[in-house]
């Protein structure tokens, strides 16, 4: 059951007539087995952006001075891309995180890295044979731009109590190249982890499917993956979701980067349905338009977080 603050409770009615905002107060129960205990101090205020960007993903994620950006939208979609991060008066990145290269995810790497200063770019590891892929790799070396492949068991801290932990993909996984049943499935080998701010978490899973999920689950445990906000697999595909991964994650909400009447009928009517009777409050950018967590409380231990859509209401059923 969710720990709401006595104040929030008192105006939720009214809050929830309009775009509605959400206070909640974490579970401190276990979340990450010994990761967390050498995690250092949050600091500051957390605020994680998913922009509406139509059929892809991108999520901007800020604490303090720095900026990180999970994913870059799709190929066809690079001018909603430039007009959010213009909204956001972000002007260089820290570090960006590609989970795997579909074009949806990766499609606007080169604009991203050919208009800010960017630190660090960390990937997956998996090669891909589409230009937009190649020509990543060119800025890359051309710029002169640090690079790493993230592997499960790998925890990037970026200070200041923000970590991301890595539970997908292995090595292994990397090795097979993706194959599923005699093909390739580039979802399979995304970028899985969670990213830790005290006593906050959010599970990012990049484009994941029901055999990441069994895998991660095995590897790890249920009680390793708890998280308050789940961005859900695959834009809320009924290929992941899977009820085990989503009790083991036990999530408060999820949140959806999908595309507005998108030919793959994302979020998929299973896992609406699913959401609900798992009692998964979740916004979705196709209905809701940019979703932004913050932390929230004068301790900033990030035991406080607030979830507001640009518009519309939590839950929305609304089919294609």
């Amino acid at each position: 059951m969710k720990k709401l603050l006595s104040l929030v409770a008192v105006v939720l009615a009214a809050v929830f007539l309009t775009a509605c905002s959400v206070q909640v107060k974490t579970d401190s129960g276990s979340k990450s087995g010994s990761s967390k205990k050498t995690a250092a101090p949050a600091s500051g205020t957390l605020e994680i952006k998913m922009l509406d960007v139509g059929q892809g993903d991108a999520i901007l994620i800020r604490q303090g001075k720095k900026t990180i950006l999970i994913d870059t939208s799709d190929i066809d979609e690079k001018d909603k891309l430039k007009k959010r991060l213009a909204e956001e008066k972000v002007t260089s990145f820290d570090a960006v995180i590609l989970t795997h290269p579909h074009a949806d995810h990766m499609g606007g790497i080169d604009y991203v890295l050919n208009n800010f200063p960017v630190a660090m770019v960390y990937d997956n590891g998996q090669t891909a044979k589409p230009k937009f892929y190649t020509n990543y790799l060119k800025l890359l070396k051309e710029k002169k731009i640090k690079s790493k492949t993230l592997t499960a068991g790998d925890v990037i801290d970026f200070g200041d109590g923000l970590r991301f932990v890595v539970y997908s993909p292995t090595k292994e996984m990397r090795k097979d190249g993706g194959m599923e049943n005699g093909k390739i499935n580039l979802n399979i080998n995304s970028v899985e982890g969670r990213l830790e701010f005290g006593e906050f978490s959010m599970m990012f899973t990049g484009d994941g499917e029901k055999v990441a999920e069994d895998g991660i689950l095995s590897r790890y445990g249920a009680d390793a993956l708890r998280s308050n906000i789940l961005k859900s697999p695959h834009h809320g595909s009924k290929t992941s979701n899977t009820d085990a991964f989503l009790k083991a994650v036990k999530p408060e909400w999820a949140v959806i980067s999908c595309g507005v009447n998108n030919d793959y009928h994302h979020p998929h009517p299973s896992v609406r349905t699913k959401y609900g009777k798992m009692k998964i409050d979740f916004y979705r950018t196709d209905i809701n338009g940019n979703i932004t967590i913050t932390t929230t409380g004068k301790k900033a231990d990030g035991k406080l977080y607030q979830i507001k859509p640009q518009r519309g209401k939590k839950n929305d059923q609304t089919a294609y």
